[in-house]
């Protein structure tokens, strides 16, 4: 099956394939937690959007799992940011990230049956594809504090499970 890279992604795309003069510049901790809860709450919002217009019941338990899971793993990254005392910190890694998944929310919303299960469903598999590479080669790299570490960590295995669901989805598409 094709699977087509969103325009949400793209910045992700862009920070771990910059030039070897930008790689030099690694996220700090506060920009590597506001970039982690900012694809938490757009996968949230792309959820939600899917729970409302589905009608297909794999497409529907897929959206809910999503919705669940980073917002229990959000959760536990504001938890660890009010214990360190931290502020997540914008960037413009995450405005590109919300600016994208916008549009693609606006090129979903006006899709119906089948043709919205299987894009959104699409959408879920590139997405996580490119946020579970965009962890392992960038941001668990960059981080410098372990507890953040760990968390990115934890949910990078949760995360590798949304993508094995999404494509075990798709797959049942027709």
């Amino acid at each position: 099956m094709f699977i087509r890279p969103t325009a949400a992604l793209a910045a992700f795309l862009l920070l771990s394939a910059a030039p070897p003069a930008e790689a030099a510049e690694k996220p700090t901790d506060p920009q590597i937690a506001h970039i982690a809860y900012t694809a938490g709450v757009l996968d949230i919002e792309a959820a939600k959007l899917a729970i409302q217009k589905s009608k297909t019941k794999e497409v529907v338990d897929f959206a809910k799992d999503m919705e669940r899971d980073h917002e229990a793993v959000n959760k536990q990254a504001l938890d660890l940011v009010k214990k360190q005392k931290v502020k997540p910190e914008d960037n413009a890694t995450s405005q590109a990230l919300t600016k994208a998944a916008k549009e693609e929310r606006v090129k979903l919303a006006k899709l119906e049956g089948t043709a919205f299960d299987k894009a959104y469903i699409e959408n879920e598999v590139a997405y996580h594809k490119q946020v579970n590479g965009a962890l392992e080669t960038l941001l668990i790299p960059s981080a410098s504090n372990a507890e953040l570490k760990s968390l990115l960590e934890t949910g990078l295995k949760i995360f590798q499970g949304h993508e094995q669901h999404a494509e075990h989805v798709a797959g049942t598409l027709k």
